[in-house]
């Protein structure tokens, strides 16, 4: 019988889906100088109501239509909607107006002041009225209840309506796609239809299980981290750093992992210093030892390794293996990379990590009490558990993996600096990472791909890249690393990403370029390479074309419109991803989740600050305002201004 009324329901929703409209303005200035084929589409924000947001200084003419047509007598007689009469009609502010279908050449006057206007038209009864914008009221995009589709704060019949329209191929965005897995399961089919009718029966929506990775990487929650190390340890760690700033060794502890009030404790892992430009003695000074309850503690960066002295599945946290431990050196917002690397989830690039926020503790033996290091960020290590997890999708996880670094890593030199890690505190142009006692082949397969990169002929190119790439991804990839800022990167400094060959020999391979380090984006820019302005700087001009992978991709136009058009997919407002007021609204629910926990006992980056870096070339970029040196607003100019 239960599942004779969920039939029912779903059969009464389906003929009741609210019939589809596009409406348009046309008119003077903005709206397509009068061409009836150029208008502004307008956006439903919910069932027969549009609205368009646009600039307007001084007196524009408009009226509304239903389908855009180069013919001006069929736009007259079967499309507008416009004032009747012999003369055109003075609107203004927060007044409502009735129109209608009008075969006439009269239009609605309308008088601005150099600034924003939002006009919103009702198909339903035929008005229409216009007011100053404001900023939305923007709802914390993850306080939104899973079964909350069309993300009105209520789960009710018109959220299965809005399933059912996915499900008829009607667009959604990550996040309404996100709502509308009821199940879990993570795709959005029938069987989510038939989750949210049991509940309007009655019946309940299902908490997702969260296990291995997604346990650890959950972003509804931030884990507490607590690292105790014995006095020898710690200060056999100070003195290695001060013999070498780089070094990679492992010093002894034990780590407590608490999340939701469940604690996982492992000893005997390995503890060590990482990071780069950014590495820190986490103590003191150079030659200095622990100065117990004294102490001048300072942020560093932790690489955790539950299994480097015991090898058992005791040594894990549901399987998870490694954890890196980053502070927030140069992001005085403390969001920079927790947003770029969502966002590469968000596009569908399965590539990049995860990361999540935590609170961090320290304590060595001895010390009265633990010090607290405040908000980190947490991450997935690119490593043979980071293959393995995603094997399926990688076609293989016994591949070559390289690290590519030190702005010599331009994969134009295959003579350049190519070793494996050897457990040695060197750091090289290209470190292969797994399969290391196969270095001669892996180092034979990177060199080969280095001189077909640079010596195919153009015709040669174009067909080998599609064969050992997915160019799709690969642009998708680019695009969203470019649309970040990410001046460090491959194509304008050699430097900052992990390469991934799925099999071995010089043929029948996939190559895969995987995302890695950005902090220095969304606003935080340095003269370096071709680049002075990383807000600014022309997406197709990236970086040096010596590095020429992306270089020599982007010079044939079918590659090139796919990554103007994923730019652009990224600004567009409709698929909450880069435009200014979704990206805001994720920041903002971000920082406020991490705000009380931010102070922190080493009294370095105690508060949260929306400007970028210190040491950056454009100290005027924000996050959060509305002004003209809004990193996202900026952004979006500079991707717009592609022809």
């Amino acid at each position: 019988m239960k599942k004779y009324y969920q039939l029912t329901i779903m059969a009464l929703v389906l003929a009741f889906l609210p019939a589809q409209a596009a409406i348009y303005m046309v008119g003077s200035g903005p709206f397509g100088n009068w061409n009836p084929a150029n208008g502004l589409e307008m956006g439903e924000t919910v069932p027969g109501i549009y609205t368009l947001t646009v600039h307007v200084s001084g007196t524009v003419w408009f009226v509304f239509a239903d389908g855009l047509t180069s013919d001006w007598n069929d736009f007259n007689t079967n499309h507008r909607f416009g004032p009747l009469g012999n003369n055109s009609q003075v609107v203004d502010l927060n007044e409502t107006y009735s129109t209608q279908k009008a075969n006439n050449d009269h239009a609605y006057r309308f008088t601005g002041e150099d600034e924003d206007y939002t006009f919103t038209f009702n198909l339903n009864n035929l008005t229409f009225n216009i007011q100053a914008y404001a900023e939305p009221d923007v709802p914390d995009p993850f306080s939104l209840e899973v079964g909350d589709v069309n993300g009105d704060s209520e789960i009710n019949i018109a959220d299965v309506s809005a399933v059912i329209d996915i499900l008829l191929g009607g667009f959604a965005n990550y996040d309404c796609r996100k709502r509308a897995d009821t199940n879990h399961d993570g795709e959005v089919n029938i069987a989510d239809v038939s989750t949210l009718i049991d509940y309007l029966l009655g019946g309940s929506i299902p908490e997702p299980v969260k296990q291995g990775y997604d346990y650890v990487w959950d972003d509804e929650a931030i884990p507490e981290l607590t690292l105790s190390v014995s006095l020898d340890e710690w200060n056999r760690l100070l003195a290695l750093y001060d013999a070498n700033s780089f070094t990679t060794q492992y010093v002894m502890g034990t780590l407590s992992f608490t999340k939701e009030g469940e604690t996982t404790v492992i000893d005997s892992v390995g503890l060590r210093l990482k990071g780069n430009t950014s590495r820190r003695r986490p103590e003191g000074w150079y030659g200095q030892m622990h100065q117990r309850d004294n102490t001048d503690w300072h942020h560093a960066h932790f690489g955790v390794n539950l299994r480097k002295y015991v090898d058992d599945d005791a040594h894990t946290i549901q399987g998870v293996r490694k954890l890196h431990l980053k502070w927030f050196k140069d992001d005085p917002a403390y969001v920079r990379e927790m947003f770029c690397f969502e966002l590469f989830r968000r596009a569908g690039i399965w590539t990049a990590i995860r990361d999540n926020y935590c609170r961090l503790w320290l304590h060595v033996e001895g010390d009265s009490h633990e010090v607290y290091y405040g908000v980190y960020e947490m991450l997935e290590p690119i490593d043979k558990r980071y293959l393995k997890d995603r094997k399926d999708l990688f076609g293989s996880s016994n591949g070559y993996l390289w690290k590519c670094r030190n702005a010599a890593a331009g994969l134009n030199n295959p003579n350049g600096d190519i070793w494996y890690d050897d457990d040695s505190d060197d750091r090289h142009a290209y470190t292969l990472e797994t399969q290391t006692e196969e270095f001669d082949s892996a180092k034979e397969q990177l060199v080969d791909f280095m001189n077909k990169l640079t010596n195919l002929s153009d015709n040669e190119f174009y067909s080998w890249i599609q064969e050992v790439t997915d160019v799709d991804l690969l642009l998708k990839t680019y695009a969203v690393n470019v649309a970040v800022g990410m001046w460090d990167d491959y194509w304008n400094n050699a430097n900052n990403y992990y390469i991934y060959f799925n099999a071995r020999g010089t043929t029948g391979y996939k190559f895969f370029f995987i995302p890695y380090d950005y902090d220095n984006t969304l606003g935080t820019s340095l003269r370096c390479g071709m680049q002075d302005d990383a807000g600014r700087q022309n997406p197709l001009n990236w970086g040096n074309d010596n590095n020429r992978l992306i270089a020599r991709i982007l010079k044939f136009n079918d590659f090139k419109a796919k990554y103007i058009a994923y730019l652009k997919e990224l600004i567009d407002e409709k698929n909450a991803l880069m435009d200014r007021t979704s990206a805001q609204a994720r920041i903002r629910s971000w920082q406020s989740r991490i705000e009380p926990y931010v102070y922190n006992e080493t009294g370095e980056d105690t508060i949260i600050e929306d400007k970028p870096a210190s040491w950056g070339n454009h100290s005027e970029y924000n996050l959060l305002k509305s002004d003209a040196n809004n990193f996202f607003t900026v952004k979006a100019a500079a991707i717009n201004a592609i022809p």
